[in-house]
């Protein structure tokens, strides 16, 4: 993957599309995250084309502007680089056995949506109204927050009791119903508001203030009570492949 930054949606997916099959190769579980969202882009991709979005073009250099944040924080784990704290929790989590793909999922979106989301938002509404992106800001949450459904259908291919074990464990449910949600909700919105209106001499402590209050929310993905960890313990017991065979379901279903 060479160093520039993609300028457009179709280079978003393109490089998600290195970053995956680098991930395959090495069997690293930060792949999960990268299938997923690359499934994520391509539909955006297709809300732009059928005019989903009240403004096509908008919409593309708001989804260039956010995925380059999560390429950027790719780009400096693998380099060792400085980065923020919420992707370094979400990246050094490759490198533990306990986590199900459904936590390796969760601590991405902790990331991308709570911290880069509202940035993405700010930045490509400077010299205009971040209340004009509104509409099309919710109708991208539509498709985030669609990525709860998503997660569990594809998690039934790596471990098809899943399903019935989250309906069974109405606890565990709620923690991964109610934690993905809540991440497509208001709260990247208002921190996109509140960045937008931040004077630039105070950007720096704006987002290492946010910064720390999302990597603080890890501890909902990792530490969810007795009930759900031992469910969880279970479900990573018994998933099926090795990461990178689980990276390719995740790339291959629908």
């Amino acid at each position: 993957m060479n160093n520039k930054l993609p300028d457009t949606i179709d280079e978003v997916i393109d490089t998600l599309e290195h970053i995956i099959q680098e991930c395959i190769q090495n069997n690293d579980p930060s792949g999960y995250f990268a299938a997923l969202y690359q499934k994520v882009t391509i539909k955006v991709k297709e809300g732009i084309e059928n005019n989903y979005f009240d403004d096509g073009e908008r919409m593309e250099q708001l989804d260039v502007l956010f995925a380059n944040r999560y390429i950027e924080a790719w780009v400096a784990y693998k380099s060792k680089s400085p980065m923020t704290l919420s992707w370094q929790k979400a990246f050094d989590l490759s490198t533990n056995y306990w986590p199900i793909v459904l936590q390796h999922l969760l601590m991405g979106m902790n990331a991308h949506i709570n911290l880069d989301l509202g940035i993405a938002a700010a930045e490509v509404s400077r010299e205009k109204m971040i209340a004009d992106l509104q509409d099309d800001f919710n109708r991208i949450n539509e498709i985030l927050s669609s990525l709860v459904h998503d997660v569990q259908d594809d998690l039934s291919a790596v471990w098809p009791a899943l399903k019935f074990i989250l309906k069974w464990t109405g606890k565990v449910d709620d923690y991964l119903v109610d934690f993905s949600m809540k991440l497509a909700r208001d709260g990247a919105w208002k921190f996109g508001n509140k960045f937008f209106s931040t004077t630039s001499s105070d950007v720096a402590a704006c987002l290492k203030d946010r910064d720390l209050r999302v990597a603080d929310k890890t501890s909902v993905i990792l530490q969810p009570g007795l009930i759900a960890s031992a469910v969880l313990a279970i479900v990573r017991l018994t998933e099926r492949g090795t990461v990178s065979e689980k990276i390719g379901k995740l790339k291959r279903t629908s």
